[in-house]
């Protein structure tokens, strides 16, 4: 199963790119969608950019299914809005591409990933460094991103082991306390 990672953020939106055969991972790619390039006034033409580049990584790296943070919300709610609409592009753009988008909070891939929700993003490099045996730490936003794909793998492994030992019905909503499915 090839995973799609997405931390959205209108500056910069990680990506992570991996393999998950069982519970064996292996790093495909991973990296930064940046809006730099465009004023930060003109809103619709970073979501473009956003829109695209997230589609582009998904048909470049033939994903299968994607994980993307849910929005938290900030002290500012202007800054939450923005980070909502950044985040309503990527995911558009990964179900335009008819991928599967399931959703999960910083804190419960923090949990996953490194072992404590309050992970300083340090730590979060780090534990995706060693758990993908990668050369070398990634940037912050990518590394969200392939913790995302890697806490994707873990729940789903999780997830289809539950179906099998019950004869209740998976809920599609809600499946991971606070993240959703669709």
């Amino acid at each position: 199963m090839r995973i799609l990672g997405i931390d959205p953020g209108l500056q910069t939106t990680g990506f992570g790119v991996i393999d998950a055969d069982g519970p064996r991972l292996s790093y495909v790619a991973s990296g930064t969608i940046k809006t730099s390039a465009v004023a930060s006034g003109d809103l619709p033409a970073r979501l473009r950019i956003i829109f695209d580049g997230v589609r582009e990584v998904s048909e470049r790296y033939q994903a299968q299914c994607a994980a993307v943070e849910i929005v938290f919300v900030n002290v500012n709610p202007q800054s939450t809005l923005l980070l909502g609409q950044a985040r309503g592009a990527a995911i558009t753009a990964l179900v335009s591409k008819d991928l599967p988008v399931s959703e999960y909070t910083a804190l419960q891939m923090k949990k996953a990933v490194v072992g404590h929700g309050h992970a300083a993003k340090e730590q979060v490099q780090a534990m995706v460094q060693r758990l993908l045996n990668l050369p070398a730490a990634p940037g912050k936003d990518a590394a969200d991103a392939l913790g995302l794909a890697i806490m994707h793998a873990h729940a789903k492994v999780s997830f289809e082991a539950m179906s099998r030992s019950t004869t209740l019905q998976r809920r599609q909503h809600a499946q991971f306390k606070g993240g959703r499915t669709y």
